[in-house]
C-alpha cells in the first residue's frame, strides 16, 4: 500500500513537473519570438525613418526611441541565449545589465521630450516654429543619451542597497516621468478645448497610444518590485505563483518595446491603404509635423478679442 500511495505520489510531481517544464518551454519560446519580432520591426523604424524618410524633429525623436528600443531587444536576446547556454560570466551579466537599463531609461527620456515638444507646440506655436530646429533636437538627443549614462552608472560604481534601487527607480523612471507627460497631455486638451479644435485631438493619437502601452506594460514590474522588497524586509517567502507574475512582469517590459513599430503603422489614418503603397508612406504619416496649425490658432485667437470688444462696447 505504501509502495502503491509512494508511486502514485512521485507519477503526479513528475507530471506536474512535465506540465510546468512545458509551459516554461512555450513561454521562453513566445519571448524569442516577440524580441525577434520587435527587433525586425525597429530595423525597420531606424532604415526607414534614418535613410529613406525626409529629417524632421517629429522623426529624430521617433528614430532615437527606435535605436533605444532596438538596442534592448538585441541586448535581451544576446542575454536569454547566454542564460540558456549557460555561458554567463560577472563582466557579461555587467554589460548585459548597464546595457538594458541604460536603453529602457533612454526611451523613457525620450517619451518625455516628445510629449513636453507636442505641448510647447500647442501652447508656443509661433515660438516652436521659429525654433524646433534640426540641429537643436540632436544635440538634445545627444543629452538624454549622456544623462541616461549619467544616471546608470552610478548604481554600479557604487554599492546600493535593494531599497534605494527599487524606491529611486520608481521615483526616477516610471513616477515623475508619468507626472510630466500627464501634465503636458491635459494642458494639451485644455488649449485645444479653449480654441474650439477637438478635430486636432485626432492628431495626437498615435503618441497617447505609445505612451498608454509603456505605462501599461511597465507598471507591474514596479508593482511586483516593491511586493518583493516588502517581502524580504518582512521576512515573507516568496512563492512561485509571484516568481511566475514577476516574469511575466518582465515579458510585459520586453512586449513594450516590440509593440512600437507596430503601433506606428496600424494607429496610422487609412494605414491599409497607404501600407500598400509604401511602408515609407504610413512611417510619414505617423511623424508628421501635425502641429496645430498657427493660421488657424491666430483666426481664433482674433476671434474671440472681437466677440470680447463687442460685448464690452454692448455693456456699455
Amino acid at each position: 500500500m505504501e509502495n502503491a500511495s509512494s508511486a502514485h505520489e512521485t507519477g503526479n510531481s513528475t507530471d506536474k513537473s512535465t506540465v510546468e517544464n512545458k509551459g516554461f518551454i512555450i513561454f521562453l519560446a513566445c519571448i524569442f519570438f516577440t524580441l525577434i519580432v520587435g527587433l525586425i520591426g525597429n530595423g525597420l523604424v531606424i532604415f526607414l525613418a534614418g535613410c529613406r524618410m525626409k529629417i524632421t524633429v517629429n522623426s529624430i525623436w521617433f528614430l532615437n526611441l527606435a535605436i533605444a528600443d532596438f538596442i534592448f531587444i538585441l541586448v535581451s536576446i544576446i542575454d536569454r541565449s547566454l542564460w540558456l547556454s549557460g555561458c554567463h560570466s560577472t563582466f557579461t551579466n555587467y554589460f548585459v545589465s548597464i546595457t538594458i537599463s541604460l536603453n529602457l531609461f533612454a526611451s523613457i527620456l525620450f517619451l518625455v521630450v516628445i510629449s513636453l515638444d507636442r505641448c510647447l507646440r500647442t501652447w508656443m506655436a509661433v515660438w516652436a516654429q521659429n525654433n524646433r530646429t534640426l540641429r537643436k533636437a540632436r544635440i538634445i538627443c545627444i543629452i538624454i543619451w549622456v544623462s541616461s549614462i549619467g544616471y546608470i552608472l552610478p548604481f554600479y560604481i557604487f554599492e546600493v542597497t535593494y531599497t534605494f534601487f527599487v524606491t529611486c527607480r520608481f521615483i526616477v523612471t516610471f513616477l515623475i516621468p508619468f507626472l510630466i507627460i500627464a501634465s503636458s497631455y491635459i494642458a494639451i486638451g485644455v488649449k485645444i478645448n479653449r480654441l474650439n479644435m477637438g478635430k486636432q485631438l485626432r492628431s495626437y493619437r498615435l503618441i497617447i497610444t505609445v505612451i498608454l502601452t509603456f505605462f501599461i506594460c511597465s507598471f507591474p514590474h514596479h508593482v511586483c518590485c516593491f511586493y518583493r522588497l516588502t517581502a524580504q524586509n518582512n521576512n515573507w517567502t516568496l512563492t512561485f505563483q509571484f516568481w511566475k507574475l514577476f516574469i511575466f512582469s518582465v515579458f510585459l517590459i520586453y512586449l513594450n518595446s516590440c509593440l512600437n513599430p507596430f503601433l506606428y503603422v496600424f494607429m496610422c489614418d487609412d494605414y491599409k491603404k497607404k501600407l500598400k503603397q509604401s511602408l515609407v508612406l504610413v512611417l510619414e504619416t505617423a511623424f508628421a509635423e501635425d502641429h496645430l496649425d498657427i493660421k488657424e490658432m491666430r483666426k481664433t485667437q482674433y476671434d474671440e478679442q472681437e466677440k470680447k470688444t463687442t460685448l464690452e462696447l454692448l455693456e456699455m
